[in-house]
């Protein structure tokens, strides 16, 4: 499956995102022949963490949040990471950007604590997902179902608990952001 001509974002937090979950989902995409941006919160290097506690690298952030826009972008991936997650959710513009694939039927990808943005971002009811088995109660309190299951897609949202779970994360990125818009991820916006 190509990805050929897509523009996918994938977002990275100043320190705590989780290196496999950013790494790995970036890799597949741009072999499949997307053009990846790593969207940051500061502009320079971001570094990740692997298990949320061990440094893991520094990676370059293409562009920042301020002004980003998911007109100009096919797909979206939310990496995890306790602390990654954390900082996206409280902030203002990360949550908007995210708002806005879901408003444009855009396909996103999201993993482990990753959900917690869609929380904020008021995009989970009526929606079927999973994550890090201790979000389901902020899940479920959102108005979505949990499920404890390796990948979960549900109309243009693709979600996995962990980072034993991105071998079937990234083909399942590769498929949903391969086939473009999904008018019904609007309905949760």
């Amino acid at each position: 499956m190509t990805l050929k001509g897509r523009k996918i974002a994938i977002l990275i937090a100043p320190r705590g995102t989780e290196e496999p979950e950013f790494v790995q989902p970036r890799e597949v995409v741009t072999r499949a022949g997307a053009n990846v941006t790593v969207i940051g919160l500061e502009a320079g290097e971001a570094e990740t963490f692997n298990n949320d506690l061990d440094p893991g690298g520094r990676y370059a952030v293409d562009a920042i949040i301020e002004g980003a826009s998911a007109s100009g972008f096919d797909g979206l991936i939310i990496p995890g990471g306790c602390v990654g997650a954390d900082t996206f959710r409280a902030s203002k513009a990360v949550v908007a950007f995210i708002r806005e694939f879901f408003e444009q039927g855009k396909p996103v990808g999201v993993i482990c604590h990753g959900p917690w943005t869609l929380v904020e971002a008021d995009v989970v009811k009526g929606r079927t997902l999973t994550s890090f088995p201790t979000l389901q109660t902020d899940i479920r309190n959102a108005g979505g179902t949990w499920v404890d299951q390796e990948v979960v897609t549900d109309q243009g949202l693709v979600t996995s608990r962990n980072p034993k779970d991105l071998p079937a994360f990234c083909a399942k990125i590769v498929e949903e952001f391969a086939e473009g818009r999904h008018p019904a991820q609007a309905r949760s916006a």
